[in-house]
C-alpha cells in the first residue's frame, strides 16, 4: 500500500491508480476522497442535471467559462459539449 504523504488524501492507493492513469491531483485527490467517504458514491450515475445536448449554447459557453476551457469562445455547440466531457 502506498505511503500516505498527504494527509488530505483518504485513499492514496485510488488517488496513485488515478495520477498513473494521467488523472491531475485534483480530480485524482477529488475521486479518491469521494471514494473513500460513506455518503459519496462517485461511480454511480448521480446528477439529476439533462445531458449536454440539452443545454443552450450560452449555458455550456457558461460551463466551460466555469471550467477556464481555452478556445471556448470560437467554439461550437458540439465542440463546447466534446470540450465538457472531456
Amino acid at each position: 500500500m502506498p505511503k500516505n504523504d498527504n494527509p488530505s488524501i483518504k485513499n492514496e492507493e485510488v488517488y496513485e491508480a488515478l495520477r498513473d492513469k494521467g488523472a491531475s491531483k485534483e480530480k485524482a485527490a477529488r475521486i479518491a476522497n469521494a471514494e473513500a467517504s460513506p455518503t459519496q458514491h462517485p461511480s454511480q450515475k448521480g446528477g439529476k442535471a439533462p445531458p449536454y445536448e440539452e443545454w443552450t449554447k450560452d449555458d455550456l459557453y457558461d460551463r466551460a467559462r466555469e471550467l477556464d476551457i481555452d478556445g471556448r469562445s470560437d467554439m461550437s455547440k458540439s465542440e463546447l459539449i466534446d470540450a465538457l466531457r472531456r
